[in-house]
């Protein structure tokens, strides 16, 4: 498990998602907000053993593209909880526009303290978003709390992957306001202390430096213009050299993603 951690708190990253942060993700990555889109949710979603009959939490939901994908899809029920209003209340209202509103709903409120009862539901989900929370021990120990006996903790993740200077480590958080990156490891040891077997863990690091090469290609090309336009060049300065660093530290193998697969006993 990773012990460098940078002074990044919950209020920095909703200041992130509440300001342009959250418009420039989704510009790059669609309103799921996570490598791979569609596709990867949806592979996630039959590894995790999502049926009609589930009930998923989504947790750091953002603007529920990936809850409302497994409610039109698969059929299941999904509450999305996330600690940024404006994030929680697109989501509400992107949910609605949808007809999904009876399927999905979203709580606002801490990865950190769920507003649940234990053992509320059959799967705990994750894409890319837990890099942002600052206690990651604690958060697996309320994904475990409020999951039912026999359900199924199911997540991807931003990580840390290979030796890197103090230096790089701190440019590449700040950039994207994470606290710090934990390591597949340090999750599948995280995991393993909160009670929960792991049962499939991959990385997923060569496919996350094909993506961040992409969003830097499209970034420069197809959203350039609308970046400066609507937030001056320092902004798109900033973002290149932030995306630049991250495709450099990827294609060096010092940072990734990874996948992991948990089951509570029964």
């Amino acid at each position: 498990m990773t012990t460098r951690r940078l002074n990044v708190g919950l209020a920095d990253v909703q200041s992130v998602y509440e300001g342009p942060g959250g418009a420039l993700w989704e510009m790059l990555m669609g309103e799921q907000i996570h490598v791979g889109g569609g596709p990867h949710t949806a592979v996630l979603a039959k590894k995790a053993g999502i049926t009609a009959s589930s009930v998923v939490l989504d947790v750091c939901s953002a603007l529920g593209g990936p809850a409302r994908q497994l409610a039109r899809e698969i059929g299941c029920t999904v509450v999305g909880l996330d600690a940024t209003r404006r994030m929680h209340d697109e989501a509400e209202r992107r949910t609605k526009a949808a007809g999904l509103d009876g399927k999905v709903t979203f709580t606002l409120g801490d990865a950190l303290d769920m507003p649940f009862p234990g053992a509320s539901f059959d799967v705990v989900w994750g894409q890319d978003a837990w890099c942002y929370v600052t206690d990651k021990a604690c958060l697996i120990r309320e994904c475990a709390r409020v999951l039912k006996p026999g359900g199924v903790v199911a997540f991807t993740d931003w990580m840390e992957t290979g030796s890197m200077s103090d230096e790089l480590y701190t440019s590449l958080n700040t950039f994207m306001a994470f606290p710090y990156l934990e390591t597949l490891d340090g999750y599948a040891t995280l995991t393993r202390a909160a009670g929960l077997e792991v049962i499939e863990r991959e990385d997923l690091t060569e496919d996350f430096a094909r993506h961040v090469q992409r969003y830097l290609d499209a970034f420069r090309s197809s959203h350039r213009a609308a970046v400066e336009a609507g937030y001056g060049r320092q902004m798109y300065d900033d973002v290149e050299r932030g995306l630049v660093m991250w495709r450099d530290a990827s294609a060096a193998g010092q940072v990734g993603r990874g996948q992991l697969i948990a089951r509570k006993p029964g």
